[in-house]
């Protein structure tokens, strides 16, 4: 593990200059780019259909492939059972992590709120070509409802308080 000293050094390398970002607009245009991203972000790390066989006697796994360095012809790969999962499991996320996360404009409190401000300040109408419905502001704060002291949210009732989940180490294993 790094010392922190040198972390710090390097953290003050690196932010002493200012970083420029440079984006070129996509060839194809925007919505390819969506589309190449949505690959990725929707779907799982092999599906059903690709899967060919499992050969329980030999403990291998038979899937289908594209081979994009011989003109993008359909192949067939064979692989042990332990190193099929591994290369499985590189897809999947860490507990708690999420795929894609909305910030900004597209977090999801008040979302609709905040794009019809937008669309608005830049007087564009709605996806539908309809003209946007004038929102009413709601007042979040309910005298019969308990209230949340950090968010404002009117709808706080207290179920239980859970402690922290702690990781217990895994138990040994005596081979003997």
């Amino acid at each position: 593990m790094a010392e922190p000293a040198t972390f710090q050094a390097l953290v003050r390398t690196a932010t002493r200059q200012n970083w420029v970002v440079y984006s070129k607009r996509p060839f194809a245009g925007p919505q390819q780019v969506l589309a190449y991203l949505s690959r990725y972000t929707h779907r799982v790390g092999i599906s059903n259909r690709r899967l060919l066989a499992l050969d329980p006697k030999e403990q291998t796994v038979a899937f289908d492939y594209k081979d994009y360095a011989d003109g993008a012809r359909h192949k067939t790969m064979h692989l042990p059972l332990g190193e099929f999962i591994r290369r499985l499991r590189l897809h999947l996320l860490p507990p708690r992590f999420v795929k894609i996360r909305h910030y900004g404009l597209l977090a999801n409190r008040g979302r609709q709120v905040r794009l019809q401000e937008a669309r608005a300040l830049l007087q564009a109408q709605s996806p539908t070509g309809q003209p946007l419905p004038e929102l009413k502001p709601t007042p979040l704060i309910s005298p019969t409802l308990p209230v949340c002291p950090h968010c404002g949210w009117a709808a706080l009732v207290l179920v239980r308080i859970v402690a922290p989940l702690r990781l217990a180490s895994p138990p040994t294993l005596d081979s003997s």
